[in-house]
């Protein structure tokens, strides 16, 4: 199985069929394993630890005094967009001390969803300084907890002194349509940057 976005073939029947990866990154408890499992058509892939207290000085729970798992390698899952697009999902650890797996768990993508929690904007700096870097394409997704949005797009994209021409878009972690529409706004701009490409003379 191939995860670097190329093209592959699934049988005659069913004709060519577009596979692409796509990471989803973010800070510590922003919600990326229930984007993945909310979306996965496929029972998610998961490596969920349970938290202890040797976590209590270095994983800040303040904002989400609930949660009691945290991702130590990867969250895995696949949609089918369409027939013929499938693709799978790959969501980072969010804790610094897992950041050595991120340059592997990038390669081959064609693009990444930096999930956002606008109380905590500061923690995802890291994941958008990464995939600038990279230049990998992305995308900021506000995860809008309780269905509340605290800030507007704009608002976001000003404080996290993003290209203009970066989505920055709304969503409900927890809802397939949701997360879907995320996807779907991910690969639309990813292949509007790759005409944009093609369309420049060099």
């Amino acid at each position: 199985m191939d995860f670097d976005g190329s093209e592959r073939m699934s049988g005659s029947a069913a004709g060519r069929v577009t596979s692409a990866k796509i990471v989803i990154a973010g800070g510590f408890g922003v919600g990326k394993t229930t984007l993945v499992g909310s979306v996965s058509e496929i029972t998610p892939l998961t490596t969920e630890a349970i938290m202890t207290s040797a976590g209590v000085d270095v994983d800040d729970t303040n904002e989400v005094p609930g949660k009691t798992t945290t991702t130590v390698a990867m969250d895995f899952g696949r949609i089918s967009i369409d027939r013929d697009l499938i693709l799978y999902l790959f969501g980072t650890p969010g804790q610094t001390r897992f950041w050595f797996m991120w340059d592997e768990l990038v390669r081959g993508a064609i693009g990444a969803v930096v999930l956002v929690d606008t109380r905590r904007l500061a923690d995802c700096f890291a994941a958008i300084d990464f995939f600038e870097n990279r230049k990998l394409p992305y995308l900021v997704a506000i995860n809008c907890f309780n269905k509340v949005q605290y800030h507007d797009a704009q608002d976001v994209r000003d404080a996290l002194a993003i290209s203009p021409d970066i989505p920055v878009i709304p969503c409900d972690a927890r809802e397939r349509e949701s997360t879907k529409q995320v996807l779907i706004s991910l690969v639309e701009y990813v292949l509007s940057m790759r005409r944009h490409r093609t369309a420049t003379p060099a």
